[in-house]
């Protein structure tokens, strides 16, 4: 479907941000030494993009631009980074940017190899080609054979000046020199395929992986093999040597195991078991330095030290994050700073939004975790519990006693977490008396005191627990409160009523103090997970056929129904202010609906279908998961930030395609740039003067402006202060002196007439001003505009000026105050500027009364007061009125 002009190409609201949780893969890290600033800095590629991180703390240094496409090779010298996608690889300086792009390939680039100026690249197809770094073009291009000489490793000898080592996968090495173009020798091998080429601390010996686990260490000047190792785990991954004075050789498996093998003794000192949950990519010694350096494709950077009176290694520093796909994601707290995920390899983790030291994990669940403390298990592979599937967490009492709870795949109990202390609770709740093996826990959820748990079972039960005992409180209904297994449990903020859902499509009210049913509502479908926003007492359901329900609890009755999604619909999530409901399907869609209106506001299409979808408190981010994706996305909200237009989504809208945000904060600003080009969509309402005649219309004038405009004389009687001012005498430039063979100072002059008034006499400098003279304007043409808006940027002092500048004693005149009156009478039969109009009137009758007082008090031959002049209450009218005509 063709898309026009008009109508948006991304989401309206969410733009991607960044990427959580990810810290390694499967490709080989690298190590570099910058000479500048006297540290290691080791580099891990993360999809699109690299990280590199500071050795010394392990801390985030930089992150680099995103690729088009994921990294699959990756090198590094003391200046630049290689990074290779598909059939082309480029340079990055400082850790970021690109510099050089380098393209001549047609297949994959699996192997990097700098080389002083120069850069060496290997393909899939057994293509090498010499770059010239700088310039960028080809120096020297060598093809081989795949058949019979596939290469699987490279490697420049130390102090072999211009020369190469060549490892196949069928097991025979080559030494080129590259810039005669010419085969040296060629080495037999021991027929089976390599895997890694690493040089030793001794010039001539290098060290040469094979496919069938062993190591050989081997003379290349004279083709002879010093010694032989073997591990029983399988290919080797990669080979590391210490330089710290210990002759130590380091290797790596698909296991996960690293091996340490002494060179003097020719024995192996010590195992690494487990050092990562996967294959080792690769691992480093610093050089002069006891720290080796792995990574491997579990996510995880570790740095050991060798610091043991057996040589083991001991971790050091690391940073880790989900080793397989997440099942849960939810914010935690109410700061919106920290995400819980749980994943698939059976952990519990906390991400900060903030920064990456702000991580941890709370660990495995263990089964028996005294039993495991008091053996000192070392593999406790076999006590460890399922993945957690779902959890609840409230940070209420987390200081006092657990504060999450947790049900596993396939197991009855639930277990609780303590999120302070890092690790599991102290309990296991479930019910007493039930062995059954096939009933699970399926949905829990904890009250918004953090006092009590409540917990359902695929067997239709559904029970109370309370959080700091763990014992028992009750259970909803008489043997069970579904017939079938329990969907979602939910329980409102003050801890009156507990709504359940059950498989047979029933959703029921209970009453959480007694346990007695309130009310049930049956559903058109089962219900497949349920989410009650607290705040607001809405409760979203979301169906087996698809659509979503929104009920009221105070009601309890179905307030909104939404559709259009065509897969299961994995989860939802409400906004802080309960406004939107945004979920998330199999479809790969992600679709706001705004529940005031009950339409789609907002839809976008994921390259990968979204698991887990959560708003923070703040409203700032949405956090959602993946499937077979490690880490975890946000996207911030663009609303917050940015005019969005939230106008319903026609049914026949057909969302784009969104790419998941990488680890750098750099795609967010091409979707900003994106949503601020004006659209149909982005119309801009300007509001008119005044809505309709009949309607008396305000002025946008603060009320400062206007509203003491009567009190004016009360606050500078408060304003007043106690005594004048004192200026301070300044002296002359050039003191005057007195002429005489003495040199003394004038006297200053005294003021000679002590009857000189300080008054200024107005009446010189009596002037009419640009508000008068657009009044007297006005009785000629009857406009006023001008005259208005002239008062309209005066303050409160300067209204009340130009007012009493009006009197005839003043220097105004009977037609000026006339002409202020029709100005005023103006405004009351446009009603604009309603409230100056009363204020204005107000304040001319105060001004003009004080005058006609003031002319009361003079003596009687000065004044005459006629009887048409008195009111029938004793009253003195205003001569200027009666003039005027009022």
């Amino acid at each position: 479907m063709e898309r026009g002009p008009g109508e948006r190409t991304a989401s309206a609201l969410f733009a991607g941000f960044r990427a959580l949780g990810l810290f390694s893969n499967d490709i080989p890290h690298a190590v570099r030494f910058s000479a500048l600033k006297r540290r290691f800095y080791v580099t891990t590629c993360v999809g699109k993009s690299f990280h590199t991180y500071d050795v010394q703390k392990l801390s985030l240094v930089a992150v680099s631009n995103s690729l088009p496409q994921d990294i699959c090779c990756m090198a590094a010298d003391g200046r630049l980074v290689f990074a290779a996608y598909g059939n082309v690889f480029s340079a990055f300086a400082r850790n970021k940017e690109v510099v050089h792009t380098f393209k001549g390939h047609k297949a994959e680039i699996h192997l990097l190899q700098p080389f002083g100026d120069h850069v060496i690249s290997v393909d899939t197809d057994s293509v090498l080609i010499i770059w010239h770094i700088y310039s960028e073009e080809e120096y020297l291009q060598l093809s081989f054979d795949k058949s019979v000489f596939k290469i699987s490793a490279i490697l420049h000898p130390s102090t072999y000046l211009n020369k190469i080592l060549l490892g196949s996968e069928q097991g025979s090495l080559q030494l080129w020199n590259v810039k005669s173009n010419k085969l040296l020798y060629t080495f037999a091998g021991w027929k089976v395929g390599v895997t890694a080429l690493q040089q030793a601390p001794a010039v001539d010996i290098v060290a040469v992986g094979l496919m069938s686990g062993q190591v050989i260490i081997h003379n290349i000047k004279f083709d002879e093999t010093l010694m032989k190792f073997c591990q029983d785990w399988g290919p080797i991954t990669s080979i590391s040597f210490r330089t710290d004075g210990h002759p130590v050789m380091a290797a790596g498996s698909p296991c996960g195991h690293i091996g340490l093998w002494d060179l003097e003794d020719k024995k192996l000192i010590n195992q690494m078991r487990n050092a990562h949950s996967t294959a080792i990519a690769g691992l480093t010694f610093l050089h002069r330095e006891p720290l080796l350096v792995t990574n491997g494709a579990d996510n995880a950077l570790r740095i050991w030290i060798f610091d043991g009176p057996a040589g083991e290694g001991r971790l050091l520093r690391f940073r880790m994050g989900h080793s397989a796909p997440l099942t849960k994601i939810r914010y935690y707290g109410q700061n919106g700073q920290q995400i819980l995920s749980a994943s698939q390899d059976g952990t519990l983790q906390s991400f900060s939004t903030v920064h990456e030291k702000f991580n941890k994990s709370l660990g495995h669940g263990l089964i028996n975790k005294k039993r495991v403390k008091r053996k000192g298990l070392q593999n406790t592979m076999s006590v460890r519990l399922p993945p957690i599937t779902e959890f609840a967490a409230e940070e209420a009492r987390e200081s006092d006693w657990d504060g999450i709870i947790a049900c596993h795949q396939g197991k009855l109990s639930c277990s609780t977490w303590n999120y302070q202390r890092s690790t599991i609770g102290a309990h296991f709740l479930r019910p007493e008396g039930l062995e059954t093996d096939s009933t699970t826990a399926t949905a829990v959820d904890i009250t918004s005191c953090g006092n009590f748990a409540v917990i359902g079972l695929s067997s239709g039960a559904v029970d109370v627990y309370n959080m700091q005992s763990g014992i028992h409180r009750g259970s909803f209904g008489r043997d069970q409160a579904h017939k079938g297994s329990v969907r979602g449990v939910a329980v409102d903020g003050l801890n009156q009523l507990t709504i359940t859902a059950g498989s047979e499509g029933v959703l029921k009210f209970w009453n959480f103090k007694n346990k007695v049913l309130i009310h049930s509502v049956s559903l058109d479908s089962s219900p497949n997970l349920m989410l009650l926003h607290r705040d607001s007492g809405i409760l979203g359901l979301a169906l087996d056929d698809f659509s979503i329900s929104v009920l009221d609890i105070e009601t309890r009755k179905i307030v909104r129904e939404f559709s259009g999604h065509q897969g299961q619909i994995n989860d939802m999530t409400f906004s802080p202010d309960g406004r939107w409901l945004i979920s998330a399907s199999m479809d790969r869609s992600v679709r706001t609906w705004d529940l005031p209106s009950g339409c789609l506001i907002d839809s976008f299409l994921l390259d990968s279908a979204p698991l887990n979808v959560t708003m923070s408190p703040t409203g700032d981010f949405l956090a959602t998961s993946h499937v077979d994706h490690l880490g975890v996305y946000l996207w911030s909200n663009i609303s917050l930030f940015s005019v969005v237009s939230l106008r319903p989504l026609p049914t026949e809208y057909v969302p784009s395609v969104v790419m998941l945000p990488g680890t750098c904060q750099t795609q967010d600003v091409e979707l900003s740039e994106e949503t601020v080009e004006p659209s149909d969509e982005m119309i801009e309402y300007d509001s008119p003067e005044q809505l309709n005649e009949q309607l008396v219309t305000l002025s946008l004038l603060p009320e400062s402006r206007w509203k003491n405009l009567l009190n004016l004389d009360v606050i500078k009687k408060k304003n007043k202060p106690k005594e004048p001012p004192k200026v301070p005498k300044s002296a002359p430039f050039f003191i005057p002196t007195v002429p005489g063979l003495v040199p003394r100072y004038a006297a200053p002059e005294q003021n000679s007439d002590p009857q000189q008034s300080k008054v200024v006499n107005l009446g010189i400098l009596a002037q009419k001003s640009d508000f008068c003279l657009k009044l007297e304007e006005g009785l000629v043409n009857n406009k006023y505009e001008a005259a208005v808006n002239l008062l309209k940027e005066l303050g409160p002092s300067g209204i009340e000026t130009e007012l009493r500048s009006l009197s005839p004693d003043c220097g105004g005149s009977i037609d000026v105050m006339k002409s202020f009156l029709k100005m005023i009478g103006m405004m009351l039969d446009r009603k604009r500027d309603f409230e100056l109009a009363q204020a204005y009137l107000a304040l001319f009758l105060k001004v003009s009364l004080r005058c006609e007082t003031a002319l009361h008090n003079l003596p009687s031959s000065r004044v005459a007061l006629s009887d048409k002049n008195v009111c029938r209450d004793g009253n003195i009218l205003y001569p200027h009125f009666t003039a005027c005509g009022y």
